[in-house]
């Protein structure tokens, strides 16, 4: 499916919850790898805030492109984000929604 970038050159961001690890599957605790790097991918909870609205989101990152010590309220700077609509069906129930990737997160707006 084709992925759409997203500019948050305006946008004020603020970290909303910590980096966690992305699991492939939660019964295992596999953790889920990027395809293209081999890093493991990470979760962070972003607030973005842009003409009036604000919205949170959860964004995939790459490990590599996460510092330490990211903690709710850090103001940060999201590099390469993009969006991609999935679906699935799963025990003959379909869902869908959007995820959210970025090649990075730098700490600091």
């Amino acid at each position: 499916m084709p992925s759409f970038k997203i500019d948050v050159s305006t946008a004020v961001v603020f970290v909303a919850t910590p980096p966690t690890p992305k699991l492939v599957s939660k019964q295992t605790g596999e953790i889920a790898i990027d395809r293209e790097t081999g890093a493991p991918l990470a979760t962070v909870g972003l607030l973005i805030s842009d003409e009036g609205e604000g919205n949170l989101y959860q964004v995939t990152v790459p490990n590599t492109g996460v510092p330490e010590n990211l903690t709710p309220g850090t103001p940060v700077t999201v590099v390469g984000l993009k969006a991609r609509d999935w679906e699935n069906t799963f025990n003959g129930q379909t869902r869908h929604g959007i995820s959210f990737r970025a090649v990075a997160i730098t700490a600091g707006a």
